[in-house]
């Protein structure tokens, strides 16, 4: 039951909405140089490596989550959202559609409230804040209590990276002392919601009456088709499961979970896998990290997430190798995949589930919607294939907001500088996931819209041409 907020805390609450607001009204009035002098600077601010090694570190140290080594990758994420803002505009007019007689301009959205995950406790309020200063809004994070000290330092020093360009630093604010209860408060105050974490934080934002923007689980699971049938292609796909699952231990939900590969390439791959850094754990090993990873109903145990393979291992009472990356168990095949076979659940740590499909590739479809029917529909999934068939097949039924094909699914879902993607670090799933939306939270997100519509000649077809065989003669406007 989350405590009662007090009249100190509301007072204090209250205070920061208001500086918020009056650091609003000097944003609004940036233009377009003065507000992507600003994003640059903020980046620049927190990319420094010296600066984001330290706050990786400080991350791991207060939370108990993650890979101090990896996490500090993470800040290309902030690269790719600082380029991605200034190749847009935002201020005034950002589209025009001639033939359409529309025109749309810019406006900003006001305070937003981000609530910010203890997996990414620099990452979010970083990307964050830099989208936020592009469409001219100002932003109250809500840290995750277990990692309020990392996230605040960070806050502050794009403050100060504020400060010295000469903008107000309360464009970025953080509560110091977060609470359940204080972030609803929060939520209640603002213009939007920014919730990035797990379901009932989503929920909770999504009840407070405000817009919001959630994100859903994860379950990534990944197709190796049989056209993965080369020395050479293996060990690409090899390589970037291993990238996908061990970066930051696991801890995002776009981290590989499940592999369903072709009985015909099965060996070969899983070879490459081993050459990775992969732990091929016995049954009996298996049955030891099932007991630990989740307790009888099939709940995830908290102290299994984000931890190396080694103390993983440990804490399942069993030693691996040092030198090895991540630990993989063998899940048979679709009669191993449903709610009481909890390997094909999200895991969210260095734990990598393999499954075996036979024949068809539909087969292989079949055992992708079972996965998913698991957990972590809405969110993502991969497939390394170079049947663009087969590519097909899974994008028309695959139930997921996202589909990686042949790269790393924790770098591309999120934006990478080798695809496509919005660079975010907040990924709605659509109503499979509980989300209003099915695409990365990125800058259209952050702005207000307002559409011009100029007077076109008159537009409308005749009823034979609209109701076809259809048309009657009552359908006439008279």
């Amino acid at each position: 039951m989350a405590k009662e907020v007090t009249a100190e805390q509301i007072q204090m609450l209250d205070e920061m909405v208001a500086r918020a607001q009056k650091a609003a009204d000097i944003i609004a009035t940036y233009d377009q140089a003065r507000v992507d002098r600003l994003c640059q600077a903020v980046a620049a601010a927190v990319c420094d490596m010296k600066v984001w090694a330290q706050l990786s570190d400080e991350a791991v140290d207060e939370t108990g989550l993650g890979d101090k080594v990896t996490k500090r990758n993470k800040r290309n994420k902030i690269k790719l959202i600082l380029r991605d803002c200034l190749r847009q505009k935002s201020v005034g007019i950002i589209e025009e559609i001639p033939e359409k007689g529309i025109v749309k301009y810019a406006k900003p959205v006001g305070i937003i409230a981000s609530l910010v995950p203890t997996t990414n406790p620099c990452l979010t309020p970083a990307g964050q804040v830099v989208y936020a200063i592009k469409a001219r809004d100002v932003i109250i994070c809500s840290p995750h209590p277990r990692a309020k000290k990392t996230t605040n330092k960070c806050i502050n020093i794009i403050r100060e990276a504020l400060v010295r360009e000469g903008a107000p630093a309360d464009i970025i604010q953080g509560i110091e002392e977060p609470s359940i209860s204080l972030t609803q408060e929060l939520m209640k105050r603002c213009q939007l919601t920014i919730a990035t974490g797990g379901r009932p934080m989503v929920k909770s934002a999504y009840s407070t009456g405000v817009p919001a923007y959630g994100s859903g689980a994860g379950n990534a699971t990944v197709i190796i088709d049989n056209t993965c049938d080369t020395p050479e292609r293996q060990a690409e796909a090899a390589e970037n499961t291993r990238i996908s699952k061990t970066s930051d231990f696991g801890s995002g939900c776009s981290c590989d979970g499940n592999l369903i590969i072709h009985e015909d390439i099965y060996d070969g791959f899983v070879k490459a896998l081993v050459e990775q850094g992969a732990y091929l754990a016995s049954e009996e090993e298996a049955e030891k990290l099932k007991n630990v990873m989740w307790d009888e109903t099939g709940h995830r145990l908290p102290n299994t997430v984000a931890i190396s393979p080694q103390k993983l291992a440990e804490a399942a009472g069993f030693t691996i190798p040092e030198d090895r990356k991540f630990i993989a168990v063998t899940g048979g095949g679709i009669e191993q995949v449903g709610k009481e076979f909890f390997f094909s659940s999200e895991k969210l740590t260095t734990l990598l589930a393999l499954f075996k499909y036979k024949g068809e590739f539909q087969n292989a479809l079949d055992m992708m919607q079972a996965m998913f029917n698991v957990g972590g529909k809405g969110h993502s999934c991969g497939i390394y294939s170079w049947d663009d068939s087969h590519i097909d097949r899974l994008g028309m039924c695959a139930p997921v907001s996202r589909i990686m094909v042949r790269q790393p699914n924790n770098r591309g879902n999120s934006g990478s500088a080798y695809n496509g993607m919005p660079p975010t670090s907040s990924m709605g799933c659509g109503t499979w996931g509980g989300n209003i939306v099915s695409e990365n939270i990125c800058l259209k997100h952050y702005m207000n819209t307002t559409w011009v519509a100029r007077p076109l000649p008159y537009d409308m077809p005749s009823n034979e041409e609209l109701f076809g065989e259809f048309n009657k003669p009552d359908m006439d406007e008279e």
